[in-house]
């Protein structure tokens, strides 16, 4: 086996764009200091929108060529941070990007007609053993993934949670399926999530700016959806700093699905720090080790 860094962060992700989003400062950073980051997303993100009127046609009811266009776009966002690694599960276009609806209480869900090969529709165990031998290669201290709602209930993020736990537990299994490598044993697993009071700061400024329609309906001082976390239980946050503007340019990259016109890119831009400045993340396998602030800075605090 060849030499691995002494760091090594591993994030699994439904759609191109989802990494960026989430974690694009937090994969900037750890680049940038030399650590091992591996990016294995799910599908290709056929089904998503597409905000670019002369690309319309690759959407997934007309040519459907969206998916392989979005694995440029995801190229191309990594190039901006740093990542070289980055595969898709089982390889680009084995699991098909399952769509979604918003259903009567206004929250994401699985569309009614799902084709037979999306991800929602995979087996967990299949799926699974196509995550272990990354894992068994690379061996990560650390993996990133959704929560048990996939933060907002797409049925692609929840099923990359379920995945990505799944095959977290059978790679460190010694008895498991010793043809997919040997043995490893992650020792943080994390969860991104929105910290409360950010989430309102964000939501006030936007506001402020003129901005009614990104997350619309959230009322900066009524009730939080479920992706938003009580700051007591936040155990990490990842300040952007420095790698802010590498995070703003790979969203742009991902131009099909990221619109950077109106009040939200045009504020994001201004005081990004205020928006996207800050990743938080809840701990929920490993020790926390958190610093004077309270919180970890630091996904590999303590390792």
């Amino acid at each position: 086996m060849s030499e691995l860094p002494d760091r090594r962060l591993l994030l699994v992700h439904a759609h191109p764009d989802d990494e960026t989003i989430n974690n694009g400062a937090t994969m900037a950073r750890y680049v940038a200091e030399g650590a091992q980051v591996t990016l294995v997303t799910c599908t290709l993100g056929e089904e998503g929108e597409v905000l670019v009127p002369e690309l319309a046609h690759l959407a997934a009811d007309q040519t459907d060529e969206l998916g392989k266009h979005r694995i440029g776009e995801l190229a191309a966002a990594m190039a901006e941070l740093g990542v070289t690694d980055h595969r898709f599960l089982g390889g680009p276009g084995k699991y098909r990007d399952t769509g979604m609806i918003y259903n009567a209480e206004g929250n994401a869900d699985v569309p009614p007609d799902t084709r037979p090969d999306s991800f929602w529709k995979a087996d967990l165990l299949a799926a699974a053993n196509d995550l272990v031998p990354v894992i068994r290669e690379i061996r990560p201290q650390v993996l990133v993934t959704y929560d048990q709602w996939g933060n907002y209930g797409h049925p692609d993020h929840i099923q990359a949670h379920r995945v990505a736990t799944y095959a977290a537990a059978l790679a460190a299994a010694p008895a498991y399926r010793e043809d997919l490598g040997e043995a490893w044993e992650i020792t943080k697993i994390y969860w991104p999530t929105i910290a409360e009071t950010s989430m309102r700061e964000s939501l006030r400024k936007l506001r402020e700016a003129g901005d009614t329609t990104t997350f619309e309906g959230i009322d900066p001082d009524g009730p939080m959806p479920p992706m938003i976390t009580p700051d007591r239980l936040v155990d990490c946050v990842i300040s952007a700093g420095e790698y802010l503007d590498r995070k703003m340019n790979a969203m742009k990259a991902h131009a099909t699905q990221i619109t950077v016109d109106g009040p939200f890119f045009a504020l994001s831009n201004n005081t990004g720090n205020e928006i996207f400045g800050d990743e938080a993340y809840r701990l929920v396998k490993g020790t926390a080790a958190p610093g004077p602030s309270g919180v970890e800075t630091d996904l590999f605090a303590g390792l």
